[in-house]
């Protein structure tokens, strides 16, 4: 949604083509197309060629999703009888427009974000007075409020269904059932592993009587028994096994092919590393897990804002701003991506899988759906608390109309707080970028 105030009449005349505009502009646009066209099938084809065709999908659905939000205020703009201008992918110079009835499509050259054009957004565009009765300001409130929050929306339902497929179809991992995923060599011989007879895909239920959980209990009752017996009952083949294994001594053996630092007290060591299958569920709940799910990281997300935006959140990130360079960053200290560090992310995300993938467009989409509506311009929340306020004020027969011109100062604070974001942003991704949150 088009959020900055703006002093622009549209007077461009309505129509494509020959009969809408003069012969040399539709010619020229249809060029343009055909240029970018050539760009993009370019830029996939180079992206295939260099390996990189996965993260070049995730950025495209990032871009998707950017056009989706936008969609969700054109449509209830149009719905509302309002009238919308523009339509356009990016900003900055206009690369390929094309106009159909009163809407010009287009795309321009920097593909950070995408915006729709309402008339009227406020009493300071100027708007013909024909088209007065069409403006966003003239529309009821519940118009108003539907076109601010349809982006939010868009992204809410995105993250929904992104959930649901992860559910119902892709699967979730399942750590409380961990398989044998791994089983180590010892230089000089087999493992305590190799000699018990386990094999890759074994399912771990139990030790000596015990039902296993978490593979970290595992690790724990090992270490501390070097040199004693235990029993692993292991499902395999649907068949339940008992396998007697007595570890190793980690502090006298040398483990192939494994990064173990050597223990200075006496520490069990069998040579089985996990794996963890993943479940799906049907589809009905699939539905609740995912209603569940999103309430929960709408949650999380509101608090990790908080947490940004908190005087312990600007310290720290004032802190990262003074020691950047000094080797890569947590994941957990607070801070926002910059498209470089996007793509570093969805670039490993890619690497590890589909699940992965799927994790950070949901978690993109819950974080834009709420930051998005944090109620200051030029955010959309903005115009929602400004056409919430106007309702507030106003009387029966009598519409109030806000004086946007004093929430200007607002509203410069808040762009120049998004700017000096995304500068700082970008610089940490450089300097220090964040440690692989897939690994």
């Amino acid at each position: 949604m088009s959020s900055p105030p703006t002093t622009e009449t549209d007077s461009r005349p309505p129509g494509d083509g020959p009969a809408g505009r003069p012969p040399g502009r539709y010619d020229g646009q249809r060029g343009a197309l055909y240029r970018l066209l050539l760009v993009v099938v370019g830029g996939l084809l180079a992206a295939y060629l260099t390996g990189v065709s996965r993260t070049v999908l995730v950025v495209v659905a990032i871009i998707v999703m950017i056009m989706l939000h936008e969609l969700g205020h054109f449509v209830a703009a149009k719905a509302s009888g309002m009238k919308v201008t523009e339509y356009f992918l990016g900003f900055g110079p206009r690369l390929w427009s094309v106009r159909r009835g009163e809407t010009e499509y287009g795309v321009k050259a920097i593909p950070a974000g995408g915006y729709v054009k309402i008339i009227g957004m406020s009493n300071l565009d100027t708007v013909d007075p024909a088209d007065e009765s069409r403006t966003y300001r003239q529309k009821p409130y519940r118009n108003r409020l539907a076109v601010g929050v349809a982006g939010s929306a868009v992204h809410f339902l995105l993250a929904f269904v992104i959930l649901w497929l992860i559910f119902a179809v892709v699967g979730v991992v399942d750590y409380g059932r961990p398989e044998i995923g791994s089983i180590t060599t010892f230089e000089d011989g087999p493992s305590p592993a190799q000699e018990a007879g386990f094999e890759l895909g074994d399912r771990l239920l139990a030790l000596d009587g015990r039902p296993v959980e978490d593979f970290a209990e595992v690790q724990d009752y090992i270490q501390e028994r070097p040199g004693q017996a235990i029993v692993f009952t292991v499902m395999r083949e649907g068949e339940r096994r008992d396998l007697r294994v007595v570890p190793a001594d980690l502090t006298a053996v040398s483990p192939e092919g494994v990064d173990v630092e050597r223990p200075d007290e006496p520490t069990g060591f069998v040579g089985i590393g996990p794996s963890f299958p993943t479940a799906t569920v049907g589809p009905v709940e699939a539905f609740g897990k995912a209603v569940t799910g999103l309430g929960r990281a709408s949650v999380d997300t509101v608090k990790a804002l908080g947490t940004i935006f908190s005087p312990s959140g600007a310290s720290s990130y004032g802190r990262q701003l003074v020691g950047g360079g000094e080797g890569e960053a947590n994941p957990e200290d607070p801070r926002f991506l910059s498209p470089v560090g996007f793509v570093r992310v969805a670039s490993q995300a890619a690497d590890t899988g589909w699940l992965q993938v799927l994790t950070l467009l949901f978690s993109i989409n819950i974080f834009v759906g709420i930051f998005n509506m944090i109620p200051l311009l030029p955010l959309d929340g903005g115009h929602v608390a400004i056409a919430t306020y106007e309702r507030l004020r106003s009387r029966r027969g009598r519409r109030y109309h806000a004086d946007i011109s004093k929430a200007m100062p607002i509203y410069y604070a808040v762009f120049l707080a998004i700017v000096f974001i995304g500068i700082t942003s970008l610089y940490l991704d450089v300097v220090q970028p964040i440690n692989n949150p897939f690994q």
